[in-house]
C-alpha cells in the first residue's frame, strides 16, 4: 500500500513539473537549436548577420521570459528578456493572438528584418521590416521593436505581461542590450517571432 501512494505521488509530481509553464520555457528554449539552424542557412542565403538572431517564442506564457538573443556562432542563447503581444485591439489579452492586418494590433508571426533605429513616441526604437505574407504589413502599421515602461526586467509569471499595441516590446534595459547588437552587427540582423 506504501508502494502504491509513493508511486501515485510520483506521478503526480511528474505531472505537475512536466505541465508547468516553467518546464513548458525550459522545453521551448531546448528547441531553439533548431529554429537557430534554419534562421542561420537563411541569412547565409539573404546576406543578413550569422553572428545573432532574435528569437521570440510567444507560445511560452508572457510572464516568463520568451525573447532569445541567440549566437549563431556559439550555438547558444547570450540572453533573454521579457517581451510583450500585442492586444488585438482587445482590453487586454493573456495569451497572444497573431494577425497581419492593419489596425488590428495583433502581434504579427514570422522573420523580419530589424532595420534602422529612431526616436519617437516610446524614446530609441527599431524599425522592422515584415519578410513573409504573414507580416507583410509591419512596416506599414508601425510595428517596431521598442522599450515601454510596464515591461520589468525579471520575470512575474504567474503574472502576465502587458500588451502592446502589436509591437514585440520589451524592458528598457533589455532594450539597450539589444541596441548593442543591433548597432555593433556588420549586417542587419533577423527576428523570428513564432509560436
Amino acid at each position: 500500500m506504501k508502494t502504491v501512494r509513493i508511486a501515485i505521488l510520483s506521478g503526480f509530481a511528474f505531472l505537475l513539473t512536466t505541465c508547468s509553464p516553467v518546464y513548458e520555457q525550459k522545453k521551448h528554449v531546448s528547441e531553439l537549436d533548431s529554429r537557430a539552424r534554419q534562421i542561420k542557412l537563411y541569412a547565409q542565403k539573404k546576406g543578413f548577420s550569422t553572428r545573432y538572431c532574435f528569437l521570440a517564442d510567444m507560445h511560452i506564457e508572457s510572464g516568463l521570459k520568451r525573447f532569445f538573443v541567440y549566437d549563431l556562432q556559439n550555438n547558444s542563447v547570450s540572453f533573454s528578456g521579457l517581451v510583450a503581444h500585442g492586444s488585438c485591439d482587445q482590453f487586454f489579452l493573456t495569451k497572444a493572438k497573431f494577425s497581419n492586418s492593419q489596425g488590428g494590433q495583433c502581434t504579427s508571426l514570422g522573420l523580419y528584418k530589424v532595420g534602422y533605429s529612431y526616436y519617437g513616441q516610446y524614446g530609441k526604437s527599431f524599425k522592422l521590416f515584415g519578410l513573409e505574407k504573414s507580416n507583410s504589413n509591419a512596416f506599414e502599421r508601425a510595428v517596431v521593436l521598442h522599450s515601454y515602461a510596464c515591461v520589468p526586467d525579471q520575470e512575474i509569471y504567474p503574472k502576465p505581461l502587458c500588451n502592446s499595441s502589436g509591437c514585440p516590446m520589451v524592458s528598457g534595459a533589455f532594450l539597450n542590450k539589444l541596441s548593442f547588437i543591433i548597432e555593433h552587427s556588420d549586417k542587419p540582423l533577423l527576428l523570428w517571432i513564432y509560436n
